[in-house]
């Protein structure tokens, strides 16, 4: 007799073949897979009692989304019942790889415009606990050329000085850069600190007659507000 976790959720073995991740991925195509699913191809095997698909679900909805799920670490998803060094290391590792292709393929893009930015970024930065300070040097033509992170802050506020922004522009003769930072409460509004540290900028970027392109505040949807703050659609750089 099988085990359940419910009615509703078999194990793998009582799939039936076209219903198992990975020849459904093979007839179907990958966009074919639920998260669960994706999850459970990385994971391979589940639990006396739960699948792996089942085991992929649950992560899920035990750390909110696969934005908050990336951005953990080995030692914190090893703690996971079922999971262990080797399957945790192996979900780090896939999500790195995301993040690296990601910004592969925004090398190659102006980033010109801030709903842009926020498609290329907001899948690193808006799960973040605590906020985090990126600057993006860019060339002449509004290509990424490196991301540094400037600072990592509490979760109320992130703190930095307009030398420490312009110092790895400066350091790689940039043409132009961006700023960005999360909001962990995922409302973007900007705070007075925020105002006045991109007033900062903009003062000592025209003195260093160096273009600054855009502060985006990376926030997540909600119904009453956009998913990010630009400084420059707001006239304020």
């Amino acid at each position: 007799m099988h085990k359940f976790m419910d009615q509703n959720e078999p194990m793998m073995r009582d799939l039936t073949a076209a219903e198992r991740p990975r020849e459904k991925m093979q007839s179907l195509g990958v966009q074919a897979l639920s998260h669960a699913e994706l999850m459970a191809l990385f994971l391979r095997t589940g639990v006396p009692g739960k699948s792996a698909i089942q085991m992929g679900r649950e992560l899920i909805h035990h750390y909110g989304s696969l934005g908050k799920l990336g951005q953990l670490g080995v030692t914190e998803l090893k703690k996971f019942h079922g999971l262990g060094l080797g399957k945790a290391s192996q979900l780090v590792a896939a999500f790195e790889l995301g993040r690296r292709v990601a910004l592969e393929q925004v090398s190659n893009v102006p980033l010109d415009c801030p709903e842009k930015i926020y498609e290329f970024f907001a899948p690193q930065m808006a799960h973040l606990a605590q906020e985090k300070l990126v600057v993006v040097v860019l060339n002449a033509k509004l290509h990424m050329e490196a991301m540094v992170e400037i600072s990592s802050g509490t979760v109320n506020q992130t703190l930095a000085h307009p030398r420490d922004i312009l110092h790895p522009v400066i350091n790689r003769n940039a043409y132009a850069f961006l700023v960005m930072h999360n909001h962990p409460s995922g409302d973007p509004t900007p705070s007075d600190d925020d105002l006045k540290m991109t007033a900062r900028i903009r003062e000592a970027s025209k003195i260093m007659q160096i273009r600054f392109v855009d502060h985006i505040i990376i926030g997540r949807p909600g119904s009453d507000r956009q998913s990010y703050y630009s400084f420059r659609e707001s006239g304020l750089v």
